[in-house]
């Protein structure tokens, strides 16, 4: 079976009303899943794909968008070891 790529991307609102980015997956049977990234997950996705629009990370692969939204998990990790909450 052929990895998962982004086939679109597509702006969102999320609970809080800041807004965030959708991306499409489709994967090599066909199916597509959406996954949201808030600011710092979108932040991380475009560097790491080396583009500044959402509309350039069609084609690039999974793997980018996971470890976009490890960098916005990590975030927090950070901040629980120096001691300060960003909640």
């Amino acid at each position: 079976m052929t990895a998962a790529v982004i086939c679109g991307s597509r702006l969102a609102a999320a609970h809080d009303g800041v807004a965030e980015l959708v991306v499409t997956l489709r994967h090599g049977n066909g199916a597509c899943t959406d996954v949201s990234l808030d600011h710092v997950a979108s932040t991380a996705l475009l560097a790491a794909c080396g583009v500044q629009h959402p509309d350039d990370l069609v084609g690039h692969g999974w793997e980018k968008v996971r470890d976009a939204l490890a960098v916005s998990w990590n975030r927090y990790q950070i901040d629980q070891i120096q001691g300060t909450s960003v909640l």
